[in-house]
């Protein structure tokens, strides 16, 4: 499959775009406003549609909100469920079929404020960006945007980010040692310019996922954010339930309990109940 450059540049371009507006909400509260597109073209030096494209993601995903005639604001806080790490174990293998990838970009840049808060590092500190097309069994399967820190891989090269696994690279080659990670799974829709790419038509659904990832000293390592196809992706868990505790809050028995699924990966953590969840490829 070949790959379309004006619609990787037209995503990079947008993930930029995306980027500067994600520190721009984050140094606000909600229903704060916003500036305008007008006003975020000539701050970004960018074209209106690029800004609108972003904005809209934005909106869609619940981030910003348009009132008519007043402008956009910082949307209200998102409700988020946190898992307790208490007892028993998370085991999460791989997703089915033959995963690949396919660089679209690999440059090294200043962190930024958003990216270096979450990796840890000055916002001046240099990381090596990336951002590939993962591709399953040959087709498309989703985009994904890594954050790493320059001083951990230095020397990180495409062929790394093509071939083999990657966190085996990190290990004998960079002696990096992944332990654990933090991942977030919301529904979204793609853009034009992620259609192209994905093969999909525009707006059509998606799971936007993002990764925080730590080594066994408790540095953050990577911070990734992935739009994976939902028309070929699904995630199936399959759960072990520990009985309820004696005297427990009947109110609060089988109704109201939520578990949610989790992607594929290696790595292990620690929850209050055992849990088998495989990423799942769907054809049709």
């Amino acid at each position: 499959m070949a790959i379309d450059s004006a619609a990787s540049g037209a995503v990079l371009k947008r993930e930029r775009v995306r980027d500067a507006l994600l520190e721009l909400i984050e140094a606000r509260r909600p229903g704060d406003a916003v500036p305008s597109e007008r006003a975020l073209c000539a701050r970004l030096g960018v074209s209106r549609p690029t800004v609108r494209a972003a904005v809209d993601e934005l909106v869609v995903a619940g981030l910003l909100v348009r009132e008519h005639g007043r402008g956009m604001f910082v949307a209200a806080e998102k409700i988020t469920q946190e898992l307790v790490a208490e007892h028993g174990a998370l085991t999460v293998p791989q997703a089915r079929g033959v995963w690949t990838s396919r660089v679209l970009e690999l440059r090294t840049l200043p962190a930024g404020a958003r990216v270096g808060r979450r990796l840890r590092v000055s916002p001046a500190a240099t990381i090596r960006y990336a951002a590939r097309l993962r591709l399953v069994d040959g087709a498309p399967m989703a985009i994904e945007h890594l954050h790493l820190p320059a001083a951990l891989v230095p020397g990180l090269t495409e062929t790394e980010l093509e071939q083999g696994d990657l966190y085996e690279h990190f290990r004998d080659r960079h002696g990096v040692r992944v332990a654990e990670a933090v991942q977030s799974v919301e529904p979204t829709v793609v853009t034009r310019a992620e259609a192209d790419l994905l093969d999909v038509p525009e707006l059509s659904p998606a799971l936007l996922f993002e990764r925080l990832t730590t080594d066994t000293a408790g540095r953050p390592v990577e911070y990734v954010r992935s739009v994976y196809r939902g028309d070929r992706y699904r995630i199936v868990s399959r759960l072990a339930l520990a009985p309820s505790a004696p005297g427990a809050d009947e109110t609060h028995g089988g109704e109201g309990h939520h578990h949610p699924g989790f992607p594929p990966g290696d790595l292990t953590s620690r929850g209050p109940v055992s849990f088998s969840a495989h990423g799942v490829v769907q054809h049709d």
